[in-house]
């Protein structure tokens, strides 16, 4: 029945809509002196008709279930009827309609900010609850990570260590190279081979990761400890190596497609004016263009840090799930995510310390992931003063 209702109430709003544009159209055509255009009466008599509908629909639904869909559809066409017999050469139906989409936007806009807080009180609360039975002080001191001992031991140092190691030999990858990408598309590439390579770059984003998961553990995990044992070195079947790469290969697209957006809102008056003084097309993007747009790409490489310390699938197929203490790239690792997943995983009490840490471990990424988007924040403000 709930189909039918919605099925119905997009019918009875369409309706509604061509019926008021049509009214006022045709008031319009015998008086030029009409306050608002006919498309805005049609859309405040439709937008109307929607409300009130979903209104009468959400209020009725759990206690009323078999009359809501009903009711719903008597209120969009009672409030669509009212609307329409409002329509008139004074009737202020734009000024009426812009204040209604203006309180959805400031709804919308509301329900975001209180989804968040919610998560974060969640988060917290769950964490708090994790430190009444384990010290932060052996939490953030810990060197051993072993939730599933006898007894369990939740150290959380190997895996910042796990995490910063696999990120920064992603960011290692990807920085560089996504940011040469975005210069050349940006200012050395023709318009033909800007449309063919912007595109495939941006393909890599649409693979799922877990098929460059696979690619990690069948071809770059192989190739690193091959080539390795080449050059007499032992390297693990798992390694922070073989993960960082490939993560740095997901996050290429994601740093070259916004900081070729970036470059490319740079006016063209700063380089006409650079060459003007006579600066090569090198000493313009190096001393004109980069440090115009380096607020952009810095956003662009905090949103890369974000996505590579919050990257799962990846670490789990090609760095493991061993929690070693260790900064060496070719030694197997794990990251605070990969121990969220396996942490959830499984039927488990809820109030245990072992599910509990958990949340621990996602109230810390996100407090380090909001420390890091803070130090951008600064460092571009810092620079816009030194800047101008």
């Amino acid at each position: 029945m709930t189909a039918i209702f919605f099925a119905l109430l997009v019918v009875l709003v369409v309706a509604t809509y061509f019926a008021g544009r049509q009214r006022a159209a045709a008031l319009r055509s015998a008086s030029s002196q009409i306050h608002s255009l006919p498309n805005y009466h049609g859309l405040l008599a439709g937008t109307s008709a929607l409300l009130a509908g979903l209104f009468v629909f959400i209020l009725l639904a759990a206690p009323l279930p078999a009359v809501a869909p009903w009711a719903g559809l008597a209120a969009a066409a009672a409030a669509g009827f009212a609307l329409f017999s409002r329509i008139a050469p004074d009737f202020r139906a734009r000024n009426l309609f812009e204040k209604i989409t203006l309180g959805f936007l400031v709804t919308c806009s509301g329900i975001a900010i209180l989804t968040t807080v919610g998560i974060v009180m969640s988060v917290l609360f769950e964490t708090g609850r994790f430190f009444t039975e384990i010290p932060a002080l052996e939490f953030f001191t810990g060197v051993l990570w072993a939730p599933t001992g006898t007894p369990p031991s939740f150290g959380f140092i190997p895996l910042l260590t796990g995490t910063l190691l696999i990120t920064t030999i992603a960011m290692c990858v990807a920085g560089p190279l996504g940011l040469l990408a975005a210069t050349y598309m940006a200012e050395y590439a023709s318009p033909v081979v800007r449309s063919i390579f912007k595109p495939v770059l941006e393909m890599l984003t649409g693979i799922p990761t877990v098929v460059l998961g696979f690619f990690a553990a069948l071809t770059v995990a192989p190739f690193i400890r091959n080539s390795g044992a080449l050059l007499g070195m032992n390297i693990s079947a798992e390694s922070a190596l073989a993960a960082g790469v490939v993560i740095g290969m997901l996050l290429i697209p994601v740093i070259s497609s916004l900081s070729d957006d970036v470059i490319n809102a740079v006016p063209q008056s700063m380089r006409d004016g650079s060459y003007a003084m006579g600066a090569t097309k090198s000493e313009t993007i190096k001393r004109v263009i980069l440090p115009a747009a380096l607020p952009g790409i810095v956003s662009a490489f905090i949103l890369a840090v974000s996505r590579a310390m919050g990257e799962t699938m990846i670490v789990v197929m090609a760095a493991g799930l061993a929690a070693h203490l260790t900064a060496n790239p070719f030694e197997s690792v794990t990251t605070m995510t990969v121990q969220i997943a396996m942490l959830l995983v499984g039927d488990h009490e809820f109030d245990s310390a072992k599910t509990l840490a958990a949340f621990a471990l996602g109230f810390v990424l996100f407090f380090f992931t909001l420390i890091l988007n803070f130090i951008a924040l600064r460092l571009v403000q810092k620079y816009k003063e030194q800047y101008d």
